[in-house]
């Protein structure tokens, strides 16, 4: 049995333990809120973009001609892998990992073989994890949660659509958390290059008589390099709040974890406690017995 020492500083360690647990699930909490807003926020914008683009340039002749529509065999991958730049967040990180290795094993094992698959890494544990395993990272934009906001997003996405243009990269796969809420976290994984044109649900391009201003050409030049940003923008959005949603949750855990522990703990000390009262008064009652006899 432990002595009763041992016992008041492990219940001190767990003590403080406990307070930093509750002090980042506070802190989590507020940078989830503003997070969230911005994610809603932000939302809808990008869904009405991608499905407007979807729309238009399924009938635009000018769409088809667009760089970053144009599929060709796929020798070399660029995965944009958005984790966070630090842990405490349960599996937050590790599941985007596993599903990144997981799509290479299913899709692009032949080019991983190779040695073709680059990782862009947004967030300081997806580029850990990957260099770990031998696989060529891109470390550019590895600090984007650092000042978070579209010029930053905008940067990654311009150079992974002119490594797509240039034909440094033949696809762009976007491995990432979704947010749904604080405890909810879904894993998405989303082809960024080339684009699909996909028409709204419920219409074709033939059904709608657009009328373009200035002109179609302008436009569409204008809005798919303009979609492509906001889409990986908002990747990045729901991976910042989901990764406070998830801390939130896993604090909110280890804080009620510690508690359980402290109470066991409390327990042990009271039974040691009581043990060694009991051993003192046994051997002051066998010493009291033991000057009566002599």
């Amino acid at each position: 049995m432990a002595s009763l020492k041992e016992v008041r500083a492990r219940i001190a360690s767990i003590n403080s333990t406990q307070q930093i647990t509750k002090a980042m699930k506070m802190v989590s909490a507020a940078k989830l809120r503003r997070a969230q807003d911005n994610i809603t926020q932000l939302r809808p914008y990008a869904q009405k973009l991608s499905q407007m683009l979807g729309t238009v340039s399924a009938g635009a002749e000018t769409a088809s001609e667009s760089p970053y529509k144009q599929a060709r065999p796929i020798d070399r991958v660029l995965l944009i892998v958005v984790t966070s730049d630090r842990g405490l967040c349960g599996a937050f990180n590790s599941n985007v990992v596993k599903a990144a290795l997981a799509l290479m094993d299913e899709k692009y094992s032949a080019q991983a073989r190779s040695g073709n698959v680059e990782i862009m890494a947004i967030g300081k544990k997806g580029a850990e994890a990957f260099q770990r395993r031998g696989f060529k990272v891109n470390k550019n934009h590895v600090e984007a949660f650092t000042s978070l906001n579209f010029a930053t997003v905008r940067a990654a996405a311009e150079e992974a659509m002119e490594g797509f243009a240039n034909g440094r990269f033949d696809v762009v796969e976007v491995i990432y958390n979704e947010f749904r809420n604080a405890a909810v976290q879904i894993l998405r994984t989303e082809q960024m290059l080339p684009i699909v044109a996909t028409a709204a649900p419920g219409s074709t391009s033939a059904s709608i008589n657009y009328i373009f201003e200035p002109s179609e050409e302008e436009i569409v030049t204008e809005l798919i390099p303009k979609t492509i940003k906001t889409q990986l923008y908002k990747a990045v959005l729901d991976s910042n709040a989901s990764e406070h949603g998830a801390r939130m949750t896993a604090m909110d855990k280890a804080t009620d974890n510690a508690g359980e522990l402290l109470k066991e703990l409390k327990l042990v000390y009271n039974r040691t406690r009581q043990a060694a009262i009991t051993t003192e008064i046994l051997e002051i009652v066998g010493g009291a017995e033991a000057l009566a006899s002599a």
